[in-house]
């Protein structure tokens, strides 16, 4: 059992039979969007805002703020890897289970993966102010400074519309202005990375976006592969060639490298230029059996609901499975709660067992590396092998950053882990091939690797077990 599903083991059942599940959510009737004449000005932001027009949703969406404490994932029992893989990236050192919308703006606020150089395109999806701050800022957003920029900004226009029920900047996270229009309350787009992307791909947000696109358009804005452009800073879809894990890699080796855009980062064990994945939601329920039966984001995770005798959609944003009677039975109603539970449960175990199997491939990869350096290997093996891990490590993480554990997408999950694990072997057979040449004790390596990767899980302090992933046999090379 994988301690990320947090239940017992469940019998195996076929990915195919997904297809099954979804039949009864195909071709969703188009339904209209509701238009309000709201007494907002047409720039409101601030959460609060919204409750005198809407107290119903208000009070819906205050049920988001429910965690109060940072808990990390880099523990044994959950990713013990990550430290590791992430060797000399600020994740390595704070990764902790994501707390919800309500909190976007406290814990950007509060990372420690925030530092000098940081930018304001690391604050795109964690406030409503954003839009604000893209008007005052103009272009200059993007590469502001966000500690001596935008920091002291978002404080000041944190000041006003507090709420004790919302926390301390609970008004300002992820809220109704983000998606909805203050005085009409339709469905917006207000990241304009998202229309950017689209456009590229001959698709028009304001002209052709069905009522039912946007209740999933708006959710991409965020939910999404991204990274920064190398001169502008400005947040980039790269979806250029397609939204496949596959065509978002032909894109970084070749348009984004074009474009300048190398690496994400130089990892602290190979040395190999490192590609971070960010939350590919929207792209694998895209392609998925749910995104491809027209099922918008919003009919699993923001159901209908009757509140006095309206009907309203949940702002109460979570898993499905919190309340499967209303997200899933809506469609599936020949099946019961449980059998829901255990067919999604099934199939997000079986996708964590074989990303354990990826990640350790990986692990591997990279501490072979290492040695092929420092046993002062052929520098055409050492780039060969570099590029093969980054390779590997791209097609688990795009999967590894994706929030569902593989159910959005479990054929298309797999197909990345595998290539995934093919790209990682090849590095550890290149780099097995020259170490045994220049007569390297493979058997040592090996039980040095185990031996560092205990040390690392043995560590207790989370955010100090990637200084122990390098040492005097495998030197840092970041």
């Amino acid at each position: 059992m994988h301690p990320r599903t947090q239940r017992v083991t469940l019998p195996v059942l076929v990915i195919t039979a997904l297809a099954l599940l979804v039949a009864a959510c195909t071709s969703q009737p188009e339904v209209e969007e509701a238009s309000f004449d709201t007494d907002l000005p047409a720039d409101a932001f601030h959460v609060t805002d919204f409750e005198g027009e809407f107290p119903d949703h208000f009070e819906d969406y205050l049920r988001n703020v429910r965690v109060d404490d940072y808990v990390s994932k880099l523990t044994v029992d959950v990713e013990p890897d990550l430290p590791i893989l992430w060797s000399n990236l600020a994740f390595s050192k704070s990764y902790n289970y994501p707390r919800g919308h309500t909190y976007g703006l406290e814990d950007v606020l509060a990372t420690p993966r925030i530092g000098d150089a940081s930018i304001g395109s690391c604050m795109t999806c964690k406030s409503t102010a954003v839009p604000t701050l893209l008007d005052e800022f103009g272009d200059d957003y993007w590469s502001a400074s966000f500690n001596e920029d935008l920091r002291p900004r978002v404080l000041e226009l944190a000041e006003e519309g507090q709420d004790d029920r919302l926390g301390e900047f609970g008004h300002m996270g992820i809220g109704c202005s983000d998606c909805h229009d203050p005085q009409t309350m339709d469905l917006r787009i207000t990241r304009p990375s998202l229309v950017n992307a689209m456009e590229r791909r001959g698709f028009d947000i304001m002209e052709e976006a069905t009522h039912n696109d946007m209740r999933s358009l708006v959710c991409a804005q965020c939910h999404v592969e991204y990274y920064f452009d190398a001169d502008s800073k400005k947040v980039v879809f790269p979806w250029d060639r397609g939204l496949r894990p596959e065509d978002m890699w032909e894109y970084k080796q070749e348009d984004a490298i074009d474009a300048g855009f190398e690496a994400d980062w130089v990892h602290g064990i190979s040395g190999a230029p490192m590609l971070k994945a960010q939350h590919p939601e929207y792209e694998l329920w895209s392609y998925g059996t749910h995104g491809e039966a027209g099922v918008s984001c919003a009919d699993c995770h923001m159901p209908y609901q009757r509140i006095d005798g309206r009907k309203m959609s949940s702002h109460f944003w979570g898993s499905p499975l919190e309340d499967v009677d209303q997200s899933c039975r809506s469609c599936h109603a020949d099946r019961t709660a449980g059998q829901l539970t255990e067919r999604v449960r099934d199939t997000q175990e079986r996708h964590l067992e074989a990303m354990e199997e990826t990640q350790e491939r990986s692990v591997r990869a990279h501490y072979y590396i290492n040695r092929l350096i420092t046993a002062g290997a052929d520098e055409d093996v050492i780039e060969e092998a570099r590029e093969l891990v980054r390779k590997g490590q791209w097609f688990w993480d795009i999967i590894a950053a994706e929030n569902s554990d593989g159910f959005h997408n479990p054929h298309g999950s797999m197909d990345a882990m595998r290539t995934s694990s093919d790209a990682s072997n090849d590095a550890i057979r290149i780099a097995t091939r020259e170490l045994v040449r220049l007569g390297v004790d493979i058997d040592e390596l090996d039980e040095m690797i185990e031996q560092t990767r205990q040390e690392v899980w043995d560590e207790p302090d989370p955010d100090q077990k990637a200084d122990v992933a390098v040492n005097d046999f495998f030197p840092f090379q970041g």
